[in-house]
């Protein structure tokens, strides 16, 4: 099965420097303690970024929502927003790349006195990675689209475990997957505690019904950037959009489906659960290629 997240292979990222606390190794010398906070019980924050024509993508949004998660989880990261849009720069400077480039900013608590989730063992000191690669959506997945299936693994409140939160911790995401591969799809599409539809394992989930752009009221789906460009397109070319809470029997009238992440952009829904969409529909064909539009503009400045 291929995912939203499925690349097309490029050699090129063998040789990729990454950035580790304040130096460029290479991956092999991309080295992180046992002791990591990280590593011992997921306990960090993360951002997806894009490089598109020379610019990071919405680079603002993404620091924004670094910066909430950290003090979301009383995290110090050590550096401020100027020094991590520098490092990122820099990343991608070391490796000559300009363009169809995939970033994942990673920050954990850093190492700890013992492994133990305890915040309070932690030495202080963060760690902070910066991986890009040359990385794009496989086409045969955006031509052909996703096999969703409906699984029993639920996303949770924000009192529970905040889906909004850019965690590290993803077991139940794994877990939901999982189940879908089980079930012979490529992402598993999730309801919330109350049974409404909310997101899919990797990416935020929309479907159309009568022309209407409907999603999840955004409870308890990921606090996506790209989900939020979307919406605000909708709006810009009165695409009527309704965010709401729906449940699972409203997909029976749909016409299209599709799902959102920083990487792919927009990747069509071929089957959800056997049920059948064009991919891509035109409704989802015309935000695909408004979100082109969007992005170059945005890399134009």
């Amino acid at each position: 099965m291929a995912g939203s997240q499925d690349i097309a292979p490029d050699p090129r990222n063998a040789e990729v420097r990454i950035w580790l606390n304040g130096r460029l190794c290479r991956r092999e010398e991309a080295l992180v303690s046992v002791f990591d906070a990280g590593f011992i019980a997921g306990d960090g924050v993360w951002e997806g970024l894009r490089l598109h024509r020379g610019r990071l993508l919405f680079l603002d949004a993404h620091l924004d929502r670094l910066f909430a998660g950290a003090r979301a989880i009383a995290l110090d990261i050590g550096m401020d927003r100027a020094a991590i849009a520098a490092a990122l720069h820099e990343t991608c400077r070391a490796n000559g790349m300009e363009d169809g480039v995939h970033i994942r900013l990673m920050v954990t608590r850093g190492p700890k006195i013992t492994p133990s989730q305890d915040p309070r063992q932690s030495l202080g000191k963060p760690t902070i990675a910066i991986v890009a690669e040359w990385k794009l959506p496989n086409p045969a997945v955006q031509q052909a689209g996703l096999k969703l299936a409906t699984v029993s693994q639920r996303c949770t409140r924000a009192d529970q475990f905040d889906m909004r939160l850019n965690s590290h911790s993803r077991l139940p995401l794994i877990l939901a997957l999982l189940q879908a591969d089980q079930a012979g799809a490529d992402e598993a599409l999730m309801l919330d505690d109350a049974g409404f539809i909310a997101s899919c394992n990797a990416t935020n989930f929309f479907f159309v019904v009568g022309g209407v752009v409907c999603t999840s009221s955004g409870r308890s789906c990921f606090n996506g950037i790209t989900r939020a460009k979307i919406l605000d397109l909708c709006r810009a070319e009165g695409i009527a959009a309704a965010p709401g809470d729906y449940a699972r029997l409203d997909l029976a009238r749909a016409e299209e489906a599709f799902v959102t992440g920083t990487f792919a952009g927009i990747t069509p829904v071929a089957t959800i659960d056997g049920q059948r969409f064009a991919a891509p529909g035109p409704l989802t064909g015309r935000l695909m290629a408004l979100y082109r539009a969007r992005i170059d503009a945005e890399a134009a400045g």
